[in-house]
């Protein structure tokens, strides 16, 4: 770590340190030494009120919604380029917070970074429809023609809550939207990986932001989080997290009904039949759940293989899984961290013991790496009742299921046995095979012939239990703007 990141760092857990907050105090424990980076108070119900407040005030002084789009993507240009020029810095305190390799973290913050600009080109396209429509008279059978028109217009406040998986990421993809259609925001990243957050917080004024548009809440979910779903000046929510959260988070908006859009759970299903490429399938299926300790919600956490090929890819995920690195973000040659806390450790811990309770084959892994720090060994497991929550419900760690399937109604019926339907994926040379599976697979994102993969302009959200609502492309945009329709007698 050079001299300036450890500033950088150093000055980001200084600054934790002085928020004012009225709650609990919770710690930051490094995942990696399980030792305590620095500790901060919940911000507490008031700072959520303060903050709301500004907001509002923000949005209706017009100081940000009002300007020019062409002015809010300078602005938004400006902040992108800050993040690069500080990715380094970025990349070293996710790390330090999620002890996620420093190869992944240093991919994530240009493609972070990236957000501002995509959506910066939308601040000036932002428009409604134009209809000439003929109406029925009231008073005879004569025609009225009539000019209708719709705008688009921002929500107002809107309340932006991300994980810990991903954390600059996570705070990209909801704020550069958020900003490009005019809202203002009251944003708050995971109690665990809040660091970042105060970084991204700093530039975002530092731009040209103005003051009260962007307003950073640290805190637990259930106090600060709830307070501003429950929040009646808060127009909207965007949320990404577990499934159970977003149930919550639903309840909470009931008050005032506001807008709720949600990024969830999976339990994605990876396909791999005979006539596929088994090298790239099987290393592909192996990365896409081990890579980060599983804590994606997109990983492949069940996967599903024809009869006649079964054995020879159980072997090579297997393999996969026992030549995996892992390790810290100081370590060389690392491919994968621990997971973020002893809290998911356990949980982790608890389904891989039902699992062996309820006689699965443990292929490989189903054991905590014997070290410092919340490391799993890259676990596969086969011969999998699918009566066990193992395989029912999202574990976040590197935990796959593989079973056998003889033919493609089998493979559909059990990849969309599951109430979950965020991802799925089909390895198949067959391209007929492949679209039809495209329309039968019950995800929002299919891949096929790959996996983990992703662009800005590309929607993405859940089926069923995984969500509502999509993020990133023209659709990300859309979730923060709502619809006026407008008529006029001619």
């Amino acid at each position: 770590m050079t001299s300036t990141t450890s500033t950088a760092l150093q000055s980001v857990l200084d600054d934790i340190q002085k928020r004012p907050g009225t709650g609990e105090v919770i710690p930051i424990i490094n995942p990696v030494t399980e030792e305590q980076i620095t500790e901060f108070t919940d911000c507490g119900p008031e700072a959520v009120d303060d903050a709301v407040a500004r907001a509002k005030a923000a949005f209706e002084a017009g100081v940000w919604a009002d300007l020019p789009g062409r002015e809010r993507a300078k602005v938004m240009w400006r902040i992108a380029d800050l993040i690069e020029e500080h990715a380094e810095e970025f990349a070293q305190i996710d790390s330090a917070n999620t002890g996620m390799p420093l190869m992944q973290s240093r991919l994530v913050v240009p493609t972070s970074a990236e957000f501002f600009r995509y959506y910066a080109g939308w601040c000036s396209k932002v428009s409604g429809s134009a209809y000439d429509v003929k109406t029925s008279g009231i008073a005879s059978d004569s025609y009225v023609s009539q000019h209708a028109y719709t705008l688009k217009e921002p929500y107002g406040v809107v309340g932006l809550i991300f994980p810990w998986n991903g954390p600059i990421f996570n705070a990209c993809a909801k704020l550069a939207p958020a900003l490009a259609a005019g809202c203002s925001s009251v944003v708050k990243p995971a109690e665990e990986t809040p660091l970042s957050a105060i970084l991204l917080d700093r530039l975002i004024a530092e731009a040209g932001v103005p003051e009260g548009v962007v307003n950073l809440l640290t805190g637990y979910g259930h106090t600060a989080g709830a307070a501003i779903t429950a929040h009646p000046d808060v127009e909207k929510v965007a949320f990404t997290g577990s499934t159970d959260v977003g149930k919550e988070i639903v309840r909470a908006s009931a008050g005032n009904l506001k807008k709720v859009m949600l990024e969830l759970g999976g339990k994605s299903p990876v396909l791999i039949f005979d006539d596929a490429d088994l090298n790239q399938a099987i290393m592909m299926a192996a990365m896409g759940i081990f890579v980060h300790s599983g804590q994606g919600c997109v990983c492949g956490s069940r996967i599903f293989v024809q009869r006649g090929v079964y054995d020879q890819v159980v072997e090579g995920i297997a393999m996969m899984a026992n030549n995996i690195k892992l390790g810290g973000p100081d370590e060389e040659g690392c491919v994968s961290g621990p997971l973020i806390s002893e809290k998911q450790l356990k949980r982790v811990m608890g389904y891989i013991d039902e699992g062996k309770s309820g006689g699965v084959n443990v292929v490989t892994g189903g054991h905590r790496l014997d070290r410092k720090g919340y490391f799993v060994h890259p676990t596969v497991l086969a011969d999998v009742d699918r009566d066990l929550k193992l395989y029912q419900e999202e574990i976040f760690g590197p935990v796959v299921t593989v079973l056998p399937f003889d033919d493609d109604d089998e493979a559909v019926a059990m990849a969309n046995e599951t109430p979950y339907g965020l991802a799925a994926t089909a390895w198949t040379t067959n391209l007929s095979r492949a679209h039809t599976l495209a329309k039968k697979l019950q995800a929002g994102t299919v891949t096929i012939n790959c996996q983990l993969v992703f662009d800005h302009s590309v929607p993405f959200g859940g089926y069923k239990q995984s969500g509502w609502g999509h993020e990133f492309g023209p659709e990300g945009l859309d979730a923060y703007l709502k619809t006026k329709s407008v008529w006029a007698q001619l």
